[in-house]
């Protein structure tokens, strides 16, 4: 089907990082005599793939390992041109190759000058090769809004064309919400007018509005600048006509929140039954810190980012929603730790709820938190504590990633709740339940 009915696993750790060991028991690779070295350096290919647990990239490291420690001036030790150490640290094979797999090797570095490949290339071809690179840099757009959208919903890419079309699978047509993201994308990508390279319909309605709120600008002044682009841009220009349509324009990013008050002793929210309360149930407190004729300011207030529109929208895009079966469809299962997936654990599970297991798209959530300083100033006591959720089904090597942490609440100090975290967490348990006894329907741009 097109669709699919997301369900949750949680998992819930507090305070704590856990680290996932790669394995380096297994023999290096003994290159043969039939591999010649020119092919070894003609085929980089592997460099590029994001499946670092294929063979085809494993292959490949232990290649780069055999060419690297096979030149005359080399030990034991080899600088490691993993994405974390990027040749600056001197690491022994096993070492390297647990890294290469673990992080991922430099993309970007397409000659092993460090281990021993010599290039023979002329220095003006060179020149000109950066001279190219830097009028393509100067012809991006700065901003990236692309990008943004990507992150502000926790996945990379959606240019991915479709290459395995299930048989019997009729494509169906994107829900609401999926319309709407796309909608968002196409704005992203639009020149405010003719001729405009360097501008996106998107990306001038997310700079003024930045000018706003920086500036404490009026609504009526935005009108009436907004105005005034119309007059003096060329015709066909795509700025909205005031402040409510540039608002609107940008509502579909996803990036609005709830505001939830909270009492100042963390006994309650003032959310579901206490909603319209005015004091405390619990200690009688007030709810406000300050009363004026307009408006009131409270206590604390809870940042809550619903959950739901973020999970479907790991699956409007067409690459990760084929990562999200990754755990599924292309673990290697040869008894080795390398993700969650290996473990007792989430096989028990899985024999537990047979129903939720069938599904490799149903969704599964790691839940952290852990509170810091804000103000950069360790002699402050203050903290605030944000709760992440993390989806396991992608590989070990994106569900790490920050693009896809989702922080979910954003708990108010400045102090830490203690045993009171549960009262803040109501809102996410809420959801969490919601989706775990219905679910939520959403767009799967893998299948359609």
């Amino acid at each position: 089907m097109g669709t699919v009915l997301l369900v949750i696993a949680l998992e819930v750790r507090w305070g704590t990082t856990r680290v996932m060991q790669i394995s380096t028991a297994n023999p290096p690779l003994v290159l043969k005599s039939e591999d010649k070295l020119e092919d070894i350096m003609s085929d980089k290919n592997w460099m590029k793939l994001n499946d670092r647990a294929s063979m085809e990239y494993i292959n490949g490291v232990h290649s780069f390992l055999n060419f690297a420690f096979g030149q005359p001036t080399i030990s034991d030790r080899i600088r490691c041109p993993c994405t974390k150490c990027r040749n600056t640290v001197f690491k022994g094979r096993h070492e390297v190759r647990a890294h290469l797999i673990q992080n991922g090797i430099v993309k970007s570095y397409k000659h092993w000058v460090y281990h021993g490949e010599t290039i023979e290339e002329n220095l003006e071809e060179c020149n000109a090769n950066s001279r190219d690179n830097l009028d393509e840099e100067e012809n991006t757009d700065y901003d990236d809004l692309i990008g943004m959208v990507h992150d502000a919903c926790a996945f990379i890419n959606t240019d991915v064309e479709r290459d395995d079309v299930n048989e019997g699978y009729e494509p169906q047509e994107p829900n609401p919400e999926a319309a709407a993201f796309y909608r968002l994308l196409k704005d992203a990508d639009k020149n405010l007018y003719p001729g405009c390279d360097k501008v996106s319909k998107l990306s001038f309605a997310v700079k003024l509005l930045h000018l706003k709120c920086s500036n404490n600008w009026s609504d009526t002044s935005m009108d009436k600048l907004l105005k005034v682009f119309k007059e003096v841009l060329p015709n066909g220009v795509l700025v909205p006509n005031s402040f409510y349509e540039a608002k609107k324009l940008i509502q579909d990013l996803g990036l609005e929140h709830i505001k939830i008050d909270a009492c100042l002793n963390d006994c309650v929210i003032y959310w579901g039954e206490h909603a319209n309360a005015i004091v405390c149930p619990v200690c009688n407190l007030s709810r406000w810190k300050y009363q004026g004729r307009t408006h009131n300011i409270p206590h604390k207030i809870l940042h809550y980012f619903p959950l739901k529109p973020r999970l479907q929208r790991l699956y409007m895009s067409k690459i990760t929603a084929k990562d999200m079966r990754w755990h599924e469809e292309k673990r290697i299962n040869d008894g080795i730790l390398r993700h969650p997936a290996d473990s007792f654990a989430w096989k028990s599970f899985d024999d537990k709820y047979k129903s939720f297991s069938a599904d490799p798209r149903s969704v599964r959530l790691d839940l952290a938190s852990d509170g810091f300083q804000p103000f950069g100033n360790m002699s402050t006591p203050h903290s605030i504590w944000p709760v992440v959720l993390i989806p396991y089904n992608l590989p070990p090597w994106q569900c790490m990633k920050d693009p896809y942490f989702m922080m979910t609440l954003l708990i108010p100090g400045p102090k830490c709740p203690e045993n009171d975290i549960d009262v803040y967490l109501q809102p996410l348990i809420k959801e969490l339940k919601e989706l775990w006894d219905i679910g939520v329907e959403t767009y799967d741009a893998h299948t359609r």
